[in-house]
């Protein structure tokens, strides 16, 4: 698996023009029904505006799903709405991820360029409130060491690129670190050298996390 860019959690901003409000809610999610789920929500939650525009992109292989993309304009002119949604999500390099542009209409027309303007401006809007995280495919080392090699071992951990997860002391000292899947290699050699082989290790099978 290559790392790929998502957003974390859910995230909202808004913009006015020509006293509309567009409000941008963004959403972290992995399945087709989580993306229809969270559109429900905010449309039950903004029930009284004109348009709930939507789109969502959705990693191929990912939780079930073959990739998706999906957007729609919601009844406004057609292309000036969830095109300009999607377009701004995948400028911006982002997968399993969901955004809704609610618009309270404000009285005064846009034309199709103001729209595809506003939509556009929202997006980002939301895209630049969220939390972008980047999810690659790692493993989980749990390593248990003697207090005198603590330090060394932290070094080590630190040289090979692994993140510490967790700490855990009591005769010994355990150490949970997270590396990218394929670079463990090194590390377990030199950790082998640091502890004369009498390492005390475990390797997860791969996993996705934010790394």
């Amino acid at each position: 698996m290559s790392s790929y860019t998502t957003v974390h959690g859910r995230a909202c901003a808004e913009i006015e023009e020509k006293k509309s409000r567009f409000i941008a809610n963004v959403a972290h999610v992995e399945t087709e029904e989580e993306a229809l789920a969270f559109l429900e929500e905010i449309r039950t939650e903004h029930r009284m505006a004109r348009h709930n525009v939507y789109a969502y992109v959705l990693r191929e292989g990912g939780a079930g799903s073959l990739g998706r993309v999906r957007y729609s304009d919601d009844g406004e002119p057609q292309k000036t709405a969830g095109l300009p949604t999607l377009e701004v999500i995948q400028h911006a390099g982002l997968t399993d991820i969901a955004v809704v542009v609610t618009r309270y209409f404000g009285g005064i027309l846009l034309g199709t360029g103001g729209l595809v303007r506003a939509y556009t401006q929202a997006t980002q809007a939301g895209i630049s409130a969220s939390e972008q995280v980047v999810v690659s495919q790692c493993v989980d080392i749990k390593v248990r060491t003697q207090y005198s090699n603590y330090e060394p071992l932290m070094r080590l951990a630190q040289e090979t690129g692994a993140k510490v997860m967790g700490t855990a002391y009591d005769d010994a000292v355990t150490l949970t670190l997270r590396m990218l899947d394929g670079t463990q290699q090194s590390f377990l050699t030199q950790l082998t050298e640091l502890e004369r082989g009498k390492e005390q290790v475990s390797v997860s099978d791969p996993i996705e996390a934010e790394f």
